[in-house]
């Protein structure tokens, strides 16, 4: 098959729709597929040539957290000469309300599946979004959410039959055999965040939480792994007193992703709300690290609570202090979460959750032109 994969999202901006763009397209051109990533250009990197960068991007704030727009002129005539060349057999949106996949969606002739990560209350600007793009909309011939969260979410807006197709890790680079970076390897009780520094992602409770585990565990550590403009707020935020047992370390490569992990005691992921599934769980459970997260709809399609993870209030430093201390003082626990975690996470591996994204293709296609390819 000749497959475009198209999203406001990826490489070098980090998060779960970056990491699924990226392992797909991996595992895809495994399967022997010609495959190309059409996405907006946020800055210079290395480039794989496989990646065609159509605008730039522009972060805007929005609903405590940060959203994409894509900027430059003759964006759109780019995108409808590249698919008239191309011919792709299908053409697979991660969010298909976003600027380019609504560009996508104006100019392509192939079978279109999308994929709809969002979690969250009803939203009115959904409702607009979903009239003013309700023709584009209806161009989609296979509609797939992460999670039932995400299916949920979607269906107040549009009317459709979701496939629920979850993400996935990678349980051979996430795994309990990585070994710890040498600067922890003293073997401090050490939590571990990773996420972008924005307030959906509720690192701020987090601080506080610590702040109120540190009068328990006056060794323990708080590790720190993501950017974003609030960060100078975050750091703000941490009294003197514990200053020097939190550690900020900024970007953090994905090459060593996975040793953050294996120097971690405990893997808390504390958000407010809008996770439909949430990647860095399956990470962690990969790596045979117990979990404290918050109890929200998307992390209970991941986690049970008490058998392979503790899911604490949202927003309640205290409750997130209490999870984190019976996890750090209650070796038992931490061991059987940890085990569970890992067995959980390995049948989500991206081979596997690849295969059934190529199947859904098949399918839609054979609706679609009435055969494969």
């Amino acid at each position: 098959m000749k497959i475009l994969i198209g999203s406001d999202i990826y490489y070098p901006h980090p998060g779960g729709v970056s990491e699924h763009i990226h392992h797909t397209y991996v595992e895809l051109k495994k399967l022997g597929h010609e495959v190309r990533i059409l996405t907006p250009n946020f800055g210079k990197r290395p480039e794989n040539p496989d990646v065609v960068r159509a605008g730039r991007a522009i972060q805007f704030p929005i609903e405590k957290s940060f959203g994409i727009i894509v900027a430059g002129l003759g964006v759109s005539k780019k995108v409808s000469g590249f698919l008239k060349r191309e011919k792709f057999d299908v053409i697979h949106l991660h969010g298909p309300y976003a600027c380019l996949p609504s560009i996508v969606l104006k100019h392509s002739k192939s079978a279109i599946v999308a994929t709809f990560h969002a979690s969250s209350p009803y939203r009115k600007r959904y409702a607009i979004l979903a009239r003013v793009l309700r023709k584009s909309i209806e161009r989609i011939d296979g509609f797939i959410a992460v999670s039932h969260s995400a299916a949920e979410t979607m269906k107040k807006y549009v009317d459709a039959e979701f496939t629920i197709i979850p993400n996935g890790v990678d349980a051979d680079r996430f795994s309990p055999t990585v070994g710890r970076l040498e600067k922890f390897t003293d073997r401090r009780p050490t939590i571990l965040f990773i996420g972008r520094l924005e307030p959906r992602k509720g690192l701020k409770h987090l601080l506080l939480a610590f702040g109120l585990l540190s009068k328990r565990l006056p060794d323990a550590r708080l590790v720190v792994v993501g950017t974003g403009v609030m960060e100078g707020y975050y750091r703000s935020l941490v009294k003197n007193k514990v200053k020097s047992n939190i550690h900020f370390e900024g970007f953090v490569s994905s090459e060593d992703i996975p040793r953050y992990y294996a120097s971690c005691d405990v893997f808390c992921s504390p958000p407010i709300g809008r996770e439909s599934f949430g990647i860095v769980l399956l990470e962690a459970m990969a790596s045979g690290k117990p979990i404290v997260a918050s109890n929200i709809d998307g992390y209970r399609g991941v986690i049970t609570d008490g058998e392979d993870g503790l899911l604490v209030e949202p927003e309640n430093p205290k409750a997130l202090a209490d999870g984190l201390t019976r996890v750090l003082t209650d070796r038992e626990l931490s061991s059987r979460l940890a085990a569970q975690g890992r067995k959980k996470a390995v049948a989500y591996s991206w081979e596997t959750i690849t295969k059934r994204i190529e199947s859904f293709y098949r399918e839609t296609m054979e609706r679609v032109y009435g055969h494969e390819t």
